[in-house]
């Protein structure tokens, strides 16, 4: 217990004073998260719109296809990127391998589906109360999936919510894919796993301590930008 309540005390000391080795790991975890989450945003939105306005072939397939990668093993994605980046991959000659852009390519595949899914079902929704509305005034599939993506991007934030929270907690695939290198590809979640092995529990906590902080401020945010839509929109 006594040396439980010794770390804790130092790992608010690391966080008050703002050790430079602790905020360059953070600075470098939201920063990898935070990208890969735009990314899939940025994919996966529009995706997910497309599947929920649209009929074509294939449809039902992709939706269950997304819908299971949700649970994708983010080891499997970061064997897979792996193979891709080595010497011996298809984009071997790119160099990207042991780098924070393996990291964001890893983090991006592993949460698209999350953002897909999660986006065709919010828009899905909207359709279903929205789509006689939209027809009568001409709009084609296209235009309402871009309609319904402006009108839905309050409650849209969710998914990208759920998107950055994997990726932010994410350690198998960006372990591989970037090689948990100090100063380099080190981030958050790989660092507190080596420091616990290693037995150092001041920094690991430190950065369990900002980890669950930058969880809760997001969330908190996302709460309140919702709560701000709904007065203002309704």
């Amino acid at each position: 217990m006594y040396e439980i309540s010794t770390s804790l005390g130092l790992a608010g000391s690391l966080v008050a004073v703002g050790d430079a080795k602790l905020m360059a790991i953070v600075l470098l975890s939201l920063q990898v998260s935070f990208t890969a989450t735009l990314l899939a945003c940025l994919f996966g939105m529009p995706i997910g719109a497309l599947l929920a306005v649209g009929r074509f072939p294939g449809r039902r397939p992709l939706i269950v296809l997304f819908n299971g990668l949700m649970g994708l093993p983010p080891v499997v994605v970061g064997l897979l990127v792996y193979l891709l980046l080595s010497r011996a991959g298809p984009l071997g000659s790119f160099g990207l391998l042991f780098t924070p852009q393996a990291m964001v390519i890893a983090q991006t595949i592993l949460i698209l589906p999350i953002v897909t899914a999660l986006t065709r079902q919010v828009i899905e929704d909207a359709w279903l109360e929205h789509r006689e509305q939209l027809r009568s005034l001409g709009a084609s599939r296209t235009r309402s999936a871009q309609t319904l993506l402006w009108d839905s991007r309050f409650s849209l934030s969710t998914a990208g919510l759920a998107g950055f929270g994997r990726a932010v907690a994410e350690v198998g695939a960006v372990m591989i894919v970037g090689g948990n290198i100090d100063s380099l590809t080190r981030v958050m979640t790989t660092t507190i796993a080596l420091e616990t092995s290693k037995g150092d529990l001041p920094l690991a906590l430190a950065l369990g301590l900002i980890l669950i902080a930058v969880v809760l401020l997001v969330n908190t945010a996302a709460f309140v930008l919702r709560q701000w839509a709904e007065r203002h929109w309704g």
